[in-house]
Formats: structure tokens, C-alpha cells, sequence
């Protein structure tokens, strides 16, 4: 339960579906409701099917890059870091969406995909995220129950986020720009203490190596 917990918190945070919808609004008005139905069915099938192709063969770009999972752990722990500290000084993080990004959106539907779908729901950040608890599970043999664990949090992850989408005007008028910037701030609080658990955990692994080694 506690692993379960941990997985979707850290998904959840990194993916920050609250701190979307106001982006969403954004890119989405004046959509019919039918249209703006369709942009949230392909931003949650985008995002869903890249987060669980890099958590299913992330353990493969480690064996084709020949990288160390600790040596992962600590990198993929700091970016999630850095992640984490523009949230909670309530900025946004540069693997989100960018102005660049926003005026290429040009294609009404097309805004689903990208940069909706990717990089705001499933960015570099949330990539990290699944790869290390992934990889966390793998090693020294693949834990079956908590990878089916990790695979759930994405899809309960995803699930929230399809229901708040459905919901976006509605909840944007009630809490304000104000109140998605703290709920944002609240997740990068605890998107930070995730990452640094990951980076111990990291740099114990490699001193474990380096004298087992």
C-alpha cells in the first residue's frame, strides 16, 4: 500500500492534471463541447500510451546505453528536483508547454496530442518518474505485483485527469488562477521530497555497487 501510494503520488504530482486545466481552457477556447470532448479523449490516450511504452521498455534503454539503474536513479532524481522547485516557486517547468508551442497549436484537434498530450501530460518529468519506478522494481528481478502497481497509478493517474478535463471550466471558475497555483506548489512540495528518496536511494545503490564491484 505504501509503494502503491508513493507511485501515484509522484505520478500524479509530476503530471499535475490541476495545474493543466487552466492551460487547457486556454488552448480550448471557444471549442464546441463535442470538439473539446474529442481534444481530451486524444490528450489522455497520448499521454496514456507514452507513459506506459517508456515505463514497459525503459529497462531496455538501459541495456542499450549500458546504463547503471543507480546512475539513473540520481539523474532522473534530480531532474524531478529541478522539476519540483520551479513548481513550488510557482513557475513552469520547462518540460511543459512553452509559447512556442502554444502558437504552433494551429489545428483545433491537433492541440490533444501536442503540446497537450505531450509535453504537459506526459513530459520528459513524467517519463522519468515511471522509467525509475520501473526500474526500482526490476532490479536484482522483476517484482510482477508492484510493476502491475506502477502500470495502475498511470492509469489511475490518467483516469483523474480525463475526469478533471471534463470538468475543467467548471473548476477553473471556482478556484482561480490563485488556487491552481497553490495546488501546484503543494505538488512540487511533494514531487521534491519524492525525488530526493530517489536520489538516496540512488547513491546507496552505487556505493553498493562500487564495493560489491
Amino acid at each position: 500500500m505504501d509503494f502503491a501510494l508513493s507511485a501515484f503520488a509522484a505520478i500524479f504530482a509530476i503530471v499535475n492534471p490541476v495545474g493543466n486545466l487552466t492551460f487547457f481552457v486556454a488552448l480550448t477556447e471557444g471549442y464546441t463541447q463535442e470538439l473539446k470532448r474529442k481534444v481530451i479523449n486524444k490528450v489522455i490516450l497520448v499521454a496514456s500510451v507514452t507513459l506506459l511504452v517508456f515505463a514497459l521498455l525503459g529497462n531496455y534503454i538501459f541495456m542499450v546505453f549500458h546504463t547503471s539503474i543507480p546512475a539513473f536513479r540520481i539523474a532522473g532524481g534530480i531532474l524531478l528536483f529541478s522539476i519540483a522547485f520551479v513548481m513550488v516557486w510557482g513557475g513552469r517547468p520547462g518540460t511543459k508547454l512553452t509559447d512556442r508551442d502554444r502558437s504552433e497549436a494551429l489545428e483545433k484537434e491537433t492541440v490533444g496530442a501536442v503540446p497537450l498530450g505531450v509535453p504537459m501530460f506526459a513530459g520528459p518529468g513524467s517519463i522519468t518518474t515511471v522509467m525509475v519506478f520501473m526500474a526500482e522494481v526490476s532490479s536484482p528481478s522483476l517484482d510482477l505485483v508492484k510493476a502491475a502497481v506502477i502500470l495502475a497509478a498511470i492509469m489511475a493517474t490518467m483516469a483523474a485527469s480525463y475526469i478533471l478535463l471534463l470538468h475543467s471550466d467548471r473548476i477553473t471558475r471556482r478556484m482561480g488562477r490563485i488556487g491552481a497555483l497553490a495546488f501546484s506548489r503543494i505538488m512540487g512540495l511533494i514531487l521534491a521530497a519524492i525525488a530526493v528518496q530517489i536520489i538516496l536511494v540512488g547513491i546507496f545503490g552505487a556505493i553498493d555497487m562500487f564495493y560489491t564491484g
